[in-house]
């Protein structure tokens, strides 16, 4: 069988990379192969669409194995096994933070994250908290006051001991990160970095706990490109090792107390190849302070997004929670947290938060991800963009150091001002519809009403710092969504929601795709729209419409039509609604001249345009 097989595949010429650019250009039938073909990412670089054997013969991932330095492939060689984490925000009743904990540890959660607030951090309230909990069976995080973060390891410690556990088999960590809100709320919390030390001294006997987290999927839930917070999370996580071996910490200790916690974006396959970049490139880090192989393991939380979560048509938001999580599975993690669809606009219900813990469980149980080790391991593909996201994240860190490492780029504010410039680019790339948010700004619901949700806002009272003047600049976290959200809330407020009626004649096709292409465009602010079959005339359109009760008027049509179409209808509705061509046609100037101001077409700026509109509604 095996020469029978040799013999088969000896019969056919292997063809070269040029013969298959040159069929794709064939099948292309003259449209551009660079526009239509090649992937621009948003890390600088491209993409081809097809890669082959000798593109990444040379590529040092491809010689890696799964479980061996620099770890590209995961950081274990037996299976892709993670924890499936719920966080538990803690109020003044332990007990009830205690029976949701063990209740979702009967459900499938084996990782718990305690939003611990400070002033419940004492030896009453953690043994009330972890009452019946089997600490030696998950992993227990918590996140509290950064000032009270030794206090909680120290009643952690004792707590352990009292009960007799293994150290070596008690998982978790504290999540102390100073910089985080420095980097986030522009609050100068520099003098409590030495805190590190007393910190990673206390948790040092249990080699499973982490003491210092790199909180970067906050800079993701901010818009972050991949490059970008993979690229400062390095920097983030090698400041912290610069501070703790400078005050006397092994460069073993500081490695393997740091955990990264990193959030996922949706562009599939660049994440993917973001967790297998940032193992290796971490890797590279850890071996200038120590050779300690194991110390070079990157240990890695991750969140799914808010920052492209929606508050309309929100259970969208599963998708693309879904499409994150698949690809921190197959990226390798040591943990996960999904984010509740209903996190945008209320406090999770107890139905998000199964939904998402059954989206990892999913992705385990049945998709079986955990017993697959780096899947996308020798994807020419997937191998070539791992090579080129770490490259450019590498660029990124390179340019950090130079600034004097993360804390002085942070303190100048160069951190922050990338990443506002990014959060404003997309925000502005969305209202043109260059980035697509489904139920957004592209195929809304149409009839969807928000039924009372608002986009939640911070709730913190004054905790996280916000609401205080920054001592250096902060990062703007609003969602991709908001403009449009907010837009469209205004709307549904108003005393009357405005009806854009299509009136549609000509050309069939034509009509039907502009129809279709306006009303896309109008609903998104929340307008009600009318679609129709098609008039004979445009009088009988406008009359239909004046009885619709119309605001708004869209004549749809084809281009070579509206020459005319468009100004006889334009004045026989006569200013008792706003007039609307759907198009760009070559006759625009003429209609311009005859009073015609609004057009809508793939080109103008949706967000813009809807705000006019509004305006020009009285809304």
């Amino acid at each position: 069988m095996a020469d029978s097989k040799e013999k088969l595949f000896s019969d056919f010429t292997a063809p070269s990379a040029q013969e298959w650019r040159e069929k794709i250009e064939v099948d292309l039938k003259g449209a551009d192969y660079q526009k239509k073909m090649v992937w621009r990412t948003n890390e600088g670089f491209s993409m081809d669409p097809f890669y082959r054997k000798e593109d990444v013969e040379n590529l040092a991932t491809v010689n890696a194995l799964p479980g061996q330095y620099p770890y590209v492939r995961g950081n274990k060689a037996a299976d892709n096994s993670w924890y499936v984490r719920q966080d538990i925000k803690c109020g003044e009743c332990a007990k009830e933070a205690n029976a949701k904990a063990l209740d979702v540890l009967n459900r499938g959660v084996d990782s718990l994250g305690f939003i611990l607030p400070s002033e419940y951090v004492s030896k009453e309230y953690v043994e009330a908290l972890l009452d019946g909990i089997l600490a030696d069976c998950v992993e227990l995080n918590f996140r509290t006051c950064q000032r009270c973060s030794v206090e909680l390891a120290q009643i952690l410690v004792a707590y352990f001991e009292a009960k007799g556990y293994d150290k070596a088999r008690l998982a978790g960590s504290i999540s102390f990160d100073p910089l985080e809100k420095m980097v986030m709320k522009g609050k100068d919390t520099e003098k409590l970095l030495p805190v590190a030390k007393a910190l990673v001294e206390t948790l040092a006997d249990y080699p499973l706990f982490r003491a210092v987290a790199v909180n970067a999927y906050k800079l993701t839930d901010a818009g972050a490109y991949s490059y970008q917070d993979l690229g400062y999370a390095l920097a983030w996580g090698n400041e912290y090792m610069a501070q703790l071996t400078e005050a006397g910490v092994s460069a073993e200790l500081a490695a393997e107390n740091i955990k990264f916690n990193l959030g996922i974006n949706g562009v599939y396959f660049m994440e993917i190849a973001k967790l297998r970049a940032a193992r290796m490139l971490w890797a590279q880090i850890v071996a200038q302070y120590t050779e300690c192989k194991e110390a070079a393991k990157m240990h890695i939380c991750a969140y799914t997004t808010t920052y492209n979560q929606t508050v309309f048509d929100s259970y969208v938001n599963l998708l693309r929670s879904q499409t994150e999580a698949m690809s921190a599975a197959l990226g390798g993690v040591d943990s996960m947290v999904v984010v509740p669809f209903d996190a945008p606009y209320e406090t999770p219900t107890e139905f998000a938060e199964r939904i998402a813990r059954n989206q990892q469980l999913l992705l385990k149980d049945e998709c079986h991800f955990d017993r697959m080790v780096d899947v996308a391991g020798g994807s020419y593909f997937i191998e070539q963009l791992t090579k080129s996201l770490s490259e450019q994240a590498w660029k990124l860190f390179l340019s950090v150091e130079e600034q004097g490492g993360f804390l002085a780029a942070v303190k100048a504010g160069a951190v922050q001002a990338v990443i506002n410039e990014t959060n404003a680019k997309r925000h502005a790339d969305a209202g043109k519809r260059k980035e697509f948010l489904l139920g957004t700004n592209q195929f809304p619901n149409f009839t969807e009403k928000s039924e009372g949700k608002e986009p939640v806002a911070c709730c913190c009272k004054g905790q996280c710092g916000c609401g205080e003047k920054p001592a250096i600049a902060g990062i703007e976290t609003s969602r991709l969504a908001s403009d449009f959200e907010a837009l469209r809330l205004s709307t549904e407020k108003a005393a009357k929601v405005p009806v854009a009626f299509m009136l549609t004649i000509g050309n069939l096709a034509m009509r039907q795709a502009r129809a279709q292409f306006s009303c896309n465009f109008l609903a998104a602010a929340g307008y009600q729209v009318v679609d129709n079959l098609g008039f004979q005339t445009v009088e009988e359109g406008v009359d239909a419409a004046m009885a619709a009760g119309a605001d708004i008027v869209v004549i749809c049509s084809s281009d070579d039509e509206y020459a005319e179409y468009a100004i006889p209808a334009f004045q026989y509705l006569n200013g008792r609604a706003m007039f609307v061509v759907a198009g760009a046609p070559a006759c625009s100037e003429d209609l311009k001249q005859a009073g015609i101001e609004n057009f809508i077409h793939v080109r103008v700026d949706q967000l813009k345009t809807l705000k006019e509109y509004n305006a020009k509604l009285g809304i």
